[in-house]
């Protein structure tokens, strides 16, 4: 039911009260190629948002032109109500930033890369003090904080890491592939720190090529694509507008039944067949008696719902781009 246009407008002006950060029609060029082409992001209040995209797509150059590390050659930034510029740069000592690089001094100690942190993003006595330890703890480094970190594993350093660029407690925080490169271990301390930080207050926004990641954990996905946003929204609500909501359900047979039938992809060397549903708990009982009247027994079901992935192949196309 419709709720009217006023209720719609108010929920506009919701979310548009509770945005952090918005990049409005982002261009920029380099010589003769097209980086960024009029993208759009929105990240709001308290809110975990994925940017996802092929290689080439903009992100990097989208994510760098709200660190200050790009001037855009068209397009506006608001980092919590203040536009954002090269004249203007005051606001982005509330924006942390997390390279993917590590960005350390591999002859230092945690503590010691802490502390120099902590005092390149202004902090100093007890404030930085009190920070240092917020940060050894939340990273589970207080055991090797004196220790060098050079000799350390490649998970650790990622956390350190993603701890130097959010000592200053940034509102909104800037996050490049946080976990590339790392076990599946670290990986999950890793996303632990980064739910336990978004508890604080914090609003993040992250890159990653990991997309069950970025389907499970986080609150909303932005999909750019030769330099534009090609879609945005939810997981739900991004399966909903392109591949559907269906199921694909996949039997494994002790024989292929010797009718065709419509409907039904047919992989004979694995006796699989596969048929979708939009409504499983529907469609299977009929298929299952079809099956048992021709004959044949099923060995293994399979029910998988869509994916992320899917979304991302049927918005970008399916070929590789380098």
């Amino acid at each position: 039911m419709d709720a009217g246009p006023a209720a719609r407008l108010a929920a506009e002006v919701t979310a548009q009260m509770n945005s952090v950060l918005k990049v409005v029609q982002a261009h920029k060029r380099y010589g003769d190629v097209q980086a960024l082409a009029g993208a759009d992001v929105e990240l709001r209040q308290g809110e975990l948002l994925t940017l996802l995209g092929p290689n080439g797509a903009g992100k990097t150059t989208l994510i760098r032109a709200i660190a200050g590390r790009v001037r855009l050659d068209q397009g506006q930034i608001t980092l919590l109500d203040q536009a954002l510029s090269s004249r203007n740069g005051r606001a982005r000592h509330r924006l942390g930033v997390v390279p993917q690089e590590i960005a350390l001094y591999p002859l230092l100690t945690p503590l010691e890369n802490l502390e120099a942190f902590g005092r390149l993003h202004g902090l100093s006595g007890p404030k930085l003090r009190d920070r240092v330890d917020w940060a050894l703890e939340w990273t589970g480094l207080v055991e090797r904080s004196r220790d060098i970190v050079k000799g350390f594993s490649g998970g650790m350093k990622r956390r350190l890491n993603i701890a130097c660029g959010v000592l200053h407690s940034p509102d909104v925080v800037l996050l490049d592939e946080p976990t590339v490169g790392v076990d599946p271990q670290s990986r999950e301390r890793i996303w632990e720190m980064l739910d336990r930080l978004k508890s604080t207050g914090a609003s993040l926004i992250l890159t990653t090529h990991q997309l069950d990641e970025a389907q499970s954990r986080c609150d909303r996905i932005t999909i750019i694509d030769h330099g534009r946003t090609i879609a945005t929204g939810t997981f739900a609500e991004l399966v909903e507008r392109t591949v559907g909501a269906g199921r694909l359900v996949s039997l494994t047979l002790d024989r292929i039944p010797a009718a065709a039938w419509n409907g039904l992809e047919v992989d004979e060397k694995t006796r699989t067949i596969r048929a979708r549903f939009d409504d499983v708990a529907v469609g299977l009982p009929g298929l299952l008696q079809r099956l048992h009247d021709a004959g044949c027994r099923v060995q293994d079901v399979e029910v998988h719902g869509p994916s992320l992935q899917a979304v991302f192949l049927h918005l970008t196309g399916r070929e590789l781009r380098e």
